[in-house]
């Protein structure tokens, strides 16, 4: 019987992540990069191998490259930028994937994998049902170390008219005191929220001022498509937690030094069951640095893993309106097959018992401060 197959498509999300692609970029200077990925070809980067469930299931693939930064899939013509990505799936083809999953801006940039998935010969998901479900845990995990009560507080979506957003501003309104919704577009917030207003079983609103709703949040949860930091620490409260599902990352890394009271965590890690291995494709032998822990592999990607595991050889999570149902349907299939949330990180470092201990200290002696 044979294995089921999947590819995963990768891009740098910086110009410091191209070296972890090719580590002869080291050093060059940032116009000669961009010429460089620009007229680069696809290229399969990597041989994922040892995912097995607890009962013996296993699946195999490929992440398979494009090279072009997120600032340039954004600026350049969105028929070169689809005709990139799907070149990148023919690779995944050629390996025998029956599935495909779009990693970071591949996912985002034009319908969300909606036309993609029209052209690619097999199967397209952008992961974002089980990135959602993986955030989730990850803002109500944090939520729990530092003592706040979900159903007491502000949580603030930060991109909550995305495809992740708005998924995320509905299943958290069923366990948090209120919601603000944070969207550039003021048009596209104002349509989203009136739209769902009255569905929503706590009480909410909606802004485009990031500042201004951040200053009001005990939880604040991260999910944009910007290429700049949106979260600033002069703006958070007190003991906050931050949970950033966007990559590249939403939290200024000026949080890390002057708010030591905050707890920041990237929300979309999981850990994977088996032994899995990701080898780089051009030094055999190597390990891909996926900038993570062991056994650790982003959400998206894990969606995908999971559908190879299962046999659901099928366009899963497409388009800006995501099916709640399919997120819970997703989060199940991924506890089957043995994923489970990935250990607490925030930029790029483990966060320890003993850090998280020393951040509720650092809360418990600020809020002190302000009352003396």
């Amino acid at each position: 019987m044979s294995v089921p197959k999947f590819c995963f498509v990768i891009h740098p999300v910086s110009l410091e992540d191209v070296a972890r692609y090719e580590p002869g970029a080291k050093g060059k200077g940032a116009p000669i990069v961009r010429k460089i990925l620009e007229r680069m070809p696809s290229w399969t980067a990597v041989h994922v191998t040892g995912v097995r469930t607890p009962d013996g299931r296993e699946t195999e693939g490929g992440f398979v490259a494009d090279g072009l930064l997120p600032e340039q899939m954004l600026a350049f013509p969105r028929e070169d930028v689809y005709a990139r990505i799907l070149r990148a799936i023919d690779l995944g083809v050629a390996l025998g994937a029956q599935i495909a999953g779009l990693g970071a801006f591949t996912g985002v940039v034009g319908d969300g994998g909606v036309t993609i998935a029209e052209r690619a010969p097999i199967p397209v998901t952008t992961g974002n049902s089980l990135t959602i479900a993986a955030g989730l845990q990850s803002l109500l995990r944090g939520a729990r170390e530092m003592g706040v009560d979900p159903a007491e507080a502000t949580v603030v979506v930060v991109g909550a008219t995305g495809s992740i957003g708005s998924a995320c501003v509905r299943l958290l309104s069923r366990s948090v005191g209120r919601v603000i919704l944070v969207a550039r577009n003021a048009t596209r917030l104002r349509k989203l929220h009136e739209q769902i207003a009255d569905e929503l079983p706590c009480p909410s609103e909606a802004t485009t001022d990031v500042s201004a709703a951040v200053r009001r949040a005990q939880l604040v949860l991260t999910a944009t498509s910007s290429t700049q930091d949106v979260i600033q620490p002069e703006d958070l409260q007190t003991g906050a937690v931050v949970c950033e599902l966007s990559l590249p990352h939403d939290v200024s890394r000026r949080v890390a030094a002057l708010r030591p009271d905050v707890l920041v965590t990237e929300g979309g890690n999981m850990l994977v069951p088996g032994e899995p291995r990701f080898e780089r494709v051009r030094e055999p032998g190597s390990e891909f640095d996926l900038n993570l822990p062991p056994r650790t592999a982003l959400a998206c990607m894990s969606e995908t893993m999971v559908l190879a595991l299962e046999q659901r050889f099928e366009s899963y999570t497409l388009g800006r309106g995501i099916d709640l149902a399919k997120v819970v349907e997703m989060e199940a299939m991924a506890a089957r097959c043995g994923f489970t949330l990935g250990g607490m990180r925030a930029f790029d470092a483990a966060i320890t018992p003993e850090k998280i201990a020393a951040t509720r200290a650092a809360a418990r002696e600020r809020r002190a401060r302000v009352l003396a």
